[in-house]
């Protein structure tokens, strides 16, 4: 069974689109990995086995892409030929710039202990409401073709995304974890 010729969407039979159902994207993945597991070929020839480690770990790599939204946005960008790892001046503008880096000040600033929780809370709330906000504008521009627009929104979900996990990590810090 080979599926490497395959882009991530067609191996899983999904619409390239920005939304999936996450619960049916993993049972098509279940079914999948229960075809191509290379213990099914565990008595088969070496290249059998080869080929099977080789569909096991591109199913991997294409559910763990297909199930992140942002790494989703990614791989969309790629399949229209943008390279999302070059990032120049026009991908990004000042005012992304200055919000990120106010938005980590903020973050910066919070103190050290559980007093900041509520904070650090409503600070979370803000950033996945951009997120969301960020996600429907790289929907529509990929809808309407316009690569060069979903590129500069998938960047600024770059800094959003590990800005939420720097929230994250705050609270975990502050609660012992």
């Amino acid at each position: 069974m080979q599926h490497i010729n395959k882009n991530y969407f067609q191996l899983f039979n999904v619409s390239e689109s920005c939304e999936l159902d996450l619960d049916s994207l993993a049972g098509k993945y279940r079914e999948l990995q229960s075809d191509v597991h290379p213990d099914r070929f565990a008595n088969a020839g070496e290249q059998a086995k080869l080929l099977a480690v080789q569909n096991s770990s591109y199913l991997n790599e294409a559910y763990d892409t297909l199930k992140s939204p942002l790494k989703r946005a990614g791989y969309l960008l790629t399949l229209h030929q943008q390279d999302i790892e070059h990032v120049d001046q026009s991908d990004l503008s000042m005012d992304l710039l200055l919000e990120q880096i106010q938005l980590r000040e903020t973050l910066g600033e919070l103190p050290e202990d559980e007093s900041a929780l509520a904070d650090l809370a409503s600070l979370k709330k803000q950033v996945e409401a951009k997120i969301e906000v960020c996600h429907q504008g790289f929907a529509d521009n990929i809808e309407r073709s316009n690569y060069h627009g979903a590129k500069m929104i998938y960047h600024e979900l770059q800094f959003l995304y590990k800005l939420l996990v720097e929230i994250e990590s705050a609270e975990e810090l502050r609660l012992g974890y």
